[in-house]
């Protein structure tokens, strides 16, 4: 079973980056995007990657973020 926390703050996503947790992003409740890590991010954008050539650019007003712990 995994463990999943939200992140909010920039010191949470930079935790998540620096770990490299993986990523649960949900948009209007729905998953956008599953199991990448945290490239880079800003005021305005998170930037996870789940694959070499699978990046994903999020709007970090419009969306939520989990990281997801293996327990």
């Amino acid at each position: 079973m995994a463990l999943y926390r939200r992140l909010v703050t920039d010191a949470d996503f930079t935790e998540a980056m620096e770990r490299q947790f993986r990523l649960r992003v949900y948009k209007d409740d729905h998953i956008v995007d599953s199991d990448g890590v945290i490239v880079r991010f800003d005021d305005n954008t998170v930037v996870s990657q789940s694959s070499v050539s699978d990046v994903a650019y999020h709007d970090r007003a419009a969306c939520e973020f989990f990281e997801i712990r293996k327990r």
